[in-house]
C-alpha cells in the first residue's frame, strides 16, 4: 500500500564528502601548502545544507517514516515546523507531504495560503495505522540522522592541529587555580599532542580539577550530529549532559525561516568534556541498545570525539585496569574504534577523544611496564609546598569574601601541619574554609576568620587517631 522508498546511498558518498570539503575551504582562507590555517576560528568544516534527498546520504524511507512518527507523537504540525524538527530544508519534504496527502496518510487541517509550508498537518487513521508499524522497527523521532561516512569526515576535519596549543593559552585556562609552571610544562605537550595521559598522585591534590580545567582552554566550536545512521540502525549522539550547544550569531534556526545556516541535523557545541569514575564498566564502552525504543545510545568515547574523555579513579572500576586499557589498544594507536550492534554487525568509527586517566594508586599497582607504556604521557602530581598551600588558602578565602587577618594562615599552618607533621593537600583550604563558613553562619559571627574558628573547622574536617584507655 505504501510507496515508501528504500534506496542505497553508496553512489552519493563521494559527492557529499566533496561538498563538505568545498564548504570548509570557502569558510577560511588557505595557509601554506594548501592547508587551512590554524586560527581562533578554526572550525575545520561546516556541514553544508543538503539540497536534495540524495545529499542527506540516508534512504528516503527514513525521512518519510520520521515525518509520520513526528505527526504521530505531536498530533499536528505546521509544514515548516516539521522541516525544522527534522533539521532539513522544507523543499526536501514538500513532495513527500504531497505523496502522503494523495495516499490519505496525512490531511491538512488548516492553511495560511502559502502551500504546504504553511499548512497544519495531522495523520489520518490510515496514517496512524502505518506509523504504528514503523514504530515496531524503532521509535526514534528526532532530527534526521547523519550517515556514518559523513560523520567520519567531519570528525576527521575537526581534529585540532599539532601546534594548536600555546603556553599562554594553557596558562589562561588554569588562571583560576594555583598551578606552578613545572606542572603546566608537563601538561602542555600531552594536551597539544592529543595522546593518552596518566595523572597520578595522592588523593586531594587536584588531579580531577586539573583535568577539568582543560575544558576552559579556548578552542573553536565543533559540529556534532544529533544521531547517526549505520546499517539501518539509529545511534543517538546528542547528550544534553555533556554537549553544550552554542547559539549561532543568526540565532537558532527559526520555524519561520526557509534558510538554514548549516545542515540542521548537526548542532554546534563546545568541544565535549566527559568524565566517568568507578561506575565505568566495559559494557559502557560499546553501543547501548534500548529494547523499548529499538535505538542505540552512543558510548562515552564516541560522544567525546573531538573533545576530552577523563577516566577518574582509574583502577577503582569494576573492570580491571588491564581490561579497560586493552579495550583501547587499537583505538589509541589507530584512532579508530569498532562498535557492535545487537544483531552481530559492527561499525567503524573515529576515535579522536583526548583520553586522560586519573588515579590515586601507584602506577605499579595498575600494571607492569608494558601495560604503562601504552599510555603515552605520565605525570606525578606532587603535594603542594607551603608557599603554594598558603596562596591557595588566601585565594579561596578571598573568593568567599572572608576577612583573613595577616599572619593567621601562617599560624594555622604551623599549628596543624608543621608541628604535627601533617601532609599538605590542595583540597584542604577549600574544605577547612567551607567548614569555617558553616561555623560562622551557625554562630552568627562576622565574616572573618579567627584562630578559634579555624581550629573548630579543622577538627571537624579530619578524623583523629583514637587512643584506647584501659
Amino acid at each position: 500500500m505504501s510507496t515508501l522508498a528504500d534506496v542505497g546511498t553508496e553512489s552519493q558518498n563521494d559527492g557529499v564528502v566533496s561538498s563538505l570539503r568545498a564548504l570548509s575551504e570557502q569558510a577560511a582562507p588557505r595557509g601554506e601548502a594548501g592547508q587551512l590555517p590554524v586560527s581562533r576560528a578554526q572550525e575545520g568544516v561546516i556541514p553544508p545544507v543538503p539540497e536534495s534527498l540524495q545529499d542527506l546520504g540516508i534512504p528516503p524511507s527514513i525521512i518519510e517514516q520520521l515525518i509520520l512518527k513526528m505527526l504521530y507523537y505531536r498530533g499536528e504540525l505546521l509544514g515548516r515546523e516539521l522541516a525544522k524538527l527534522l533539521g532539513i530544508s522544507f523543499s526536501l519534504i514538500d513532495d513527500l507531504l504531497e505523496t502522503f496527502k494523495r495516499q490519505h496518510f496525512v490531511g491538512v487541517k488548516k492553511s495560511l495560503g502559502m502551500g504546504n509550508m504553511s499548512g497544519i498537518f495531522a495523520l489520518t487513521e490510515a496514517g496512524r495505522s502505518i506509523t504504528r508499524e514503523f514504530l515496531e522497527n524503532n521509535q526514534y523521532a528526532g532530527p534526521a540522522p547523519v550517515p556514518l561516512y559523513q560523520y567520519n569526515e567531519v570528525v576527521r576535519r575537526q581534529k585540532l592541529k599539532s601546534n594548536w596549543l600555546s603556553p599562554e593559552t594553557l596558562k589562561g585556562a588554569f588562571k583560576h587555580l594555583v598551578v606552578e609552571a613545572d606542572v603546566l610544562a608537563q601538561i602542555g605537550p600531552a594536551v597539544n599532542s592529543n595522546k593518552s595521559f596518566l595523572i597520578y598522585g595522592q588523593p586531594g591534590n587536584g588531579k580531577t580539577a586539573l583535568a577539568e580545567s582543560l575544558f576552559r582552554v579556548e578552542t573553536a566550536p565543533i559540529y556534532m550530529p544529533y544521531a547517526i545512521e549505520s546499517q539501518g540502525n539509529i545511534i543517538q549522539m546528542y547528550d544534553p549532559i555533556y554537549h553544550q550547544k552554542i547559539e549561532d550569531e543568526q540565532g537558532e534556526i527559526s520555524a519561520l525561516s526557509t534558510e538554514l545556516p548549516y545542515d540542521g541535523r548537526w548542532f554546534k557545541c563546545k568541544r565535549p568534556f566527559i568524565i566517568t569514575g568507578g561506575e565505568l564498566t566495559l559494557d559502557m564502552l560499546d553501543l547501548s541498545y534500548n529494547g523499548n525504543s529499538k535505538i542505540y545510545d552512543a558510548p562515552f568515547q564516541l560522544k567525546a570525539n573531538n573533545g576530552i574523555y577523563l577516566i577518574d579513579d582509574f583502577g577503582r572500576q569494576k573492570a580491571s585496569p588491564a581490561e579497560i586499557l586493552n579495550r583501547w589498544i587499537v583505538p589509541m594507536e589507530r584512532h579508530i574504534d569498532y562498535l557492535s550492534f545487537q544483531a552481530g554487525g559492527k561499525m567503524t568509527v573515529p576515535f579522536e577523544a583526548f583520553l586522560i586517566f586519573s588515579t590515586n594508586l601507584r602506577p605499579d599497582q595498575l600494571g607492569d611496564e608494558a601495560f604503562l607504556r601504552r599510555i603515552q604521557y605520565k605525570m606525578f602530581l606532587r603535594s603542594p609546598k607551603q608557599p603554594e598551600f598558603t596562596l591557595i588558602f588566601e585565594r579561596y578565602a578571598a573568593a568567599q569574601k572572608l576577612e583573613c587577618p595577616e599572619g593567621l594562615v601562617e599560624q594555622f599552618i604551623q599549628k596543624h601541619y608543621i608541628d604535627t607533621r601533617g601532609k599538605f593537600r590542595r583540597c584542604h583550604p577549600r574544605d577547612v574554609i567551607s567548614h569555617a563558613i558553616d561555623v560562622i553562619n551557625f554562630e552568627s559571627l562576622p565574616m572573618r576568620l579567627t584562630e578559634q574558628v579555624l581550629d573548630q573547622a579543622f577538627h571537624s574536617c579530619f578524623v583523629e587517631s583514637m587512643e584506647v584507655n584501659d
